[in-house]
């Protein structure tokens, strides 16, 4: 049956849907009066192409299942459609960033685990010639949920997601040992969580559209956009996708974003696709600019918030809100709940990830830098609460202090 939410009265309706193609199953969500017009295709590169709404989902029939993502490693040249069966090629995509932004990822982890435990049920009892007991099931689960955790160690969605299927699996197992019940109820929590992040980014772009004024020029870091949610406008892009589909007349400045350009190539892209007027600058530029009185606010997203309201984003973050701060700019992070991590007491004790020393030395496989130089990459930086204007989430924003109103967010 599809399943219908509709959100803020008659200005979106978003519906959660399985649609028969093709022989399988397939659930998406579809903005039905949404912010932008879109297309669904795939393929290699072609001009006339627009981004689909959807940038993972889960099909499923009688033989198999699958989480089917955009790649985004090849955006914008090819439009390529991956198709995964396997939680290890899931757990790849992620740490690949074939799939990145902290909301969609959260959401690849939650699909990852119904896909282990999907494809655990079909491969099992072929192997052992009975259905695996519920201490297997649990424990199997348990190991997917630490191969995902081990993926990208800074985004706390992820492993807020898989924390989530693992207390489904333990609501399911003490109601009942059936295995098909279990993969029933991790099918509906993980599509959950998917639908929840669609209606959060919905509901982000509202309240971030109110710190828009028309003729605002703003500036934006990484992409926290479309293709950073499982399906719907972003987190921080949200807002601009909001502002301009009302009527405000807007230009966003857009670092390129080193070392991996998803400014560049992502956050440039959508923007582009949406028409909203745009100007990619390299992440030096920033400050000459804001000095010229072109840069208005700063719209970023998160990868963690903790309890005082520090925020780990992108790398290059914290430089853009010291020049923010120089040039008393506002400056505005986007992020839903499921990023803010009370556990945490401050931006010192988020683990901050750090990737391979090639993405910094080479470009597209192009050696750059000088052979066997020392490289430092790490993939975020931290930027202090008492730079930050506001935390804009799909409960509300929150303001200094944080301690306080961040926790006020998490009981609404």
């Amino acid at each position: 049956m599809p399943h219908k939410l509709v959100l803020l009265g008659s200005y979106v309706q978003l519906h959660l849907v399985y649609r028969y193609i093709q022989g399988r199953y397939t659930y998406f969500p579809v903005l039905t009066k949404g912010l932008l017009n879109t297309m669904d295709k795939e393929g290699d590169n072609n001009s006339d192409q627009r981004y689909t709404n959807r940038t993972i989902w889960w099909e499923e029939d009688a033989h198999q299942a699958t989480v089917c993502m955009l790649d985004q490693s090849l955006l914008p040249q090819k439009i390529v459609i991956l198709h995964l069966t396997h939680e290890q090629q899931v757990a790849d995509a992620i740490t690949t960033l074939k799939v990145r932004g902290a909301p969609a990822i959260g959401v690849t982890a939650a699909l990852g685990m119904l896909l282990a435990l999907h494809r655990f049920l079909h491969e099992e009892p072929a192997t052992t010639g009975a259905e695996p007991s519920p201490l297997v099931l649990r424990a199997h689960l348990t190991s997917v949920g630490q191969l995902l955790r081990r993926t990208r160690p800074t985004a706390v969605n992820l492993s807020w997601a898989v924390e989530r299927m693992l207390h489904c699996v333990d609501r399911a197992l003490a109601e009942s040992p059936d295995p098909q019940n279990l993969l029933h109820s991790l099918r509906q929590e993980a599509l959950a969580i998917a639908a929840e992040d669609a209606a959060a980014s919905l509901k982000m772009g509202i309240y971030g559209a109110e710190f828009i004024a028309d003729g605002m020029s703003l500036l934006t870091h990484c992409n926290a956009g479309m293709l950073a949610v499982s399906s719907g406008p972003g987190t921080a892009l949200a807002p601009i996708y909001t502002a301009h589909q009302a009527g405000k007349r807007i230009h966003v400045f857009v670092d390129e974003t080193r070392p991996i350009l998803q400014g560049m190539r992502l956050t440039a892209w959508e923007l582009q696709q949406a028409g909203i007027p745009l100007t990619l600058i390299t992440d030096s530029m920033a400050g000459h600019f804001m000095r010229q009185g072109k840069i208005a606010a700063v719209f970023v997203g998160a990868d963690r918030i903790a309890a005082n309201g520090d925020v780990a984003n992108k790398i290059g973050t914290y430089s853009l809100a010291v020049l923010a701060q120089a040039h008393t700019l506002p400056f505005y992070v986007v992020a839903p709940c499921s990023t803010i991590d009370l556990a945490l007491p401050s931006g010192n004790f988020i683990p901050i990830e750090q990737r391979d020393p090639g993405e910094v030395t080479a470009l597209r496989g192009m050696q750059l830098a000088p052979h066997d130089i020392q490289v430092a990459n790490p993939a975020f930086d931290v930027t202090p609460a008492s730079l930050i204007t506001a935390i804009i989430t799909e409960q509300g924003s929150a303001r200094s202090p944080y301690d306080v109103s961040l926790r006020q967010l998490g009981r609404q």
